[in-house]
């Protein structure tokens, strides 16, 4: 799969690091993306490299994810190819189920990750027609004095970036944030709402995120008040005991997007009813259309709607500053809070590392829309940046399999031939 190369090309500092061929693509992360395009290229024959900064697979899922969550649509949009859901999961697996299935996954089609390898850069070598990829062990690049023993540079023909979309969470700069003096952090750190017994918390964000953390904290008798800035489409996990999203899907293959979204929205209010009257105000773009476009999911009620409506869960404006004990929001009013929860999303990291401005948008997302957003040029590729979920991730790992297994096996089944090229002859060392 891989050989130590000795000479490649006549860049300064190629003997600096300890370098390594890779015999097919080298993949970034190994989240659920990057399994499944490890599966899928195991089913084409070819050999690849996954490199993973954490030190297990599905890291987001496994470190970054609260207690109770679930996946938000019917496991048979969220399988991975190759492989179902046992019959045995419910129908809304467990994050813990969905951690076990993802391991299996990657038992099953022998996907051994090369862990706590961190990725400094990734750059296309015009000279030799490859792709330079840098990595520093994760331990070293935590550190300032990270040396060069802890550095490898992978040498391959493919890139495949699967960081997806949520490598990196955001913190918003809000004023007075430094200055509270009570416990502040981000929603991939809060597990459970155990530790906020009787607390006020102020969550702030409105996502699902938002929503499951507030219910949450409801279920064990906190105190959330949760701030919504701008406006939110929510819609009933299920309408009709079926899948909202499965209604969506059924409707779109006959019926026009701007259609379906009008229809979303009046299933919406014959089962939730009128909930501007709450504080949660519709955008004007449609649901689909604005997941489509600006990559804003609508949320999907789980239970945290009734909290609203009894007022267990507050709703609040957006905030203007923070105190020691405090925070005084837009509209003026001041709320005594212990703990503020950041719901506040998460962004591609792919601008940090990836040394490449033709494929990716500077806020880490491929140019082309679903579904051509899934190769580049050069050998560059990505997977899990559609906005489709992981039903997406699975079309785009497919096709990027495909895609490389068609010219994996033309060559390796053409006879050897001599040529001067400096990119065959690195191909053949």
């Amino acid at each position: 799969m891989e050989k130590m190369l000795f000479r490649l090309s006549d860049h300064d500092d190629f003997f600096s690091r300890r370098c390594v061929w890779v015999n097919g693509p080298v993949i970034v992360g190994a989240g659920p993306s990057g399994l499944a395009v490890g599966a899928c290229l195991k089913e084409q024959g070819v050999p690849f490299v996954v490199l993973e900064r954490a030190e297990c697979i599905a890291s987001l899922w496994q470190n970054r994810t609260y207690d109770r969550l679930k996946l938000h649509l019917p496991k048979q949009f969220c399988q991975l190819p190759k492989m179902p859901f046992p019959e045995s999961f419910p129908e809304y697996p467990t994050k813990k189920q969905f951690i076990n299935y993802l391991e299996s996954y990657a038992k099953r089609f022998e996907i051994n990750p090369r862990f706590n390898e961190c990725v400094q850069s990734a750059k296309y070598d015009e000279t030799c027609g490859l792709w330079r990829v840098k990595t520093v062990a994760a331990a070293a690049a935590s550190s300032c004095n990270g040396g060069n023993h802890s550095e490898v540079e992978y040498i391959c023909r493919w890139l495949v970036v699967a960081t997806g979309e949520n490598a990196e969470r955001v913190v918003p700069d809000i004023e007075g944030l430094g200055e509270f003096r009570g416990n502040v952090m981000h929603a991939c750190e809060y597990k459970s709402g155990e530790t906020f017994r009787g607390k006020r918390v102020l969550v702030v964000g409105c996502g699902n995120s938002g929503m499951e953390v507030s219910l949450d904290l409801c279920n064990h008798n906190a105190v959330p008040s949760m701030v919504v800035r701008s406006s939110v489409h929510v819609l009933p996990r299920e309408v009709f005991r079926k899948s909202t999203f499965e209604l969506a899907s059924m409707m779109m293959r006959w019926l026009p997007l701007w259609l379906v979204d009008k229809l979303m929205l009046i299933l919406a209010w014959l089962v939730l009813g009128n909930i501007e009257k709450f504080g949660l105000k519709k955008p004007s773009m449609g649901p689909l259309e604005l997941k489509n476009t600006l990559g804003k999911t609508p949320v999907l009620d789980i239970g945290a709607l009734e909290k609203i409506r009894s007022g267990d869960i507050k709703v609040v404006p957006g905030i203007k500053r923070f105190f020691p004990g405090s925070v005084e929001l837009v509209n003026g009013e001041k709320l005594d809070i212990d703990s503020v929860v950041l719901a506040t999303g998460y962004r591609s990291n792919v601008p940090f590392w990836l040394q490449e401005s033709q494929f990716f948008c500077k806020n880490g997302f491929p140019k082309a829309s679903f579904p051509n957003g899934w190769r580049g040029d050069a050998g560059l590729y990505a997977v899990g940046f559609s906005r489709r979920g992981l039903s997406g991730t699975s079309m785009d790992a497919m096709r990027i399999a495909q895609d490389i297994g068609n010219v994996w096996k033309q060559e390796t089944t053409q006879k050897p031939k001599t040529t001067a090229c400096h990119r065959r002859s690195i191909s053949q060392f």
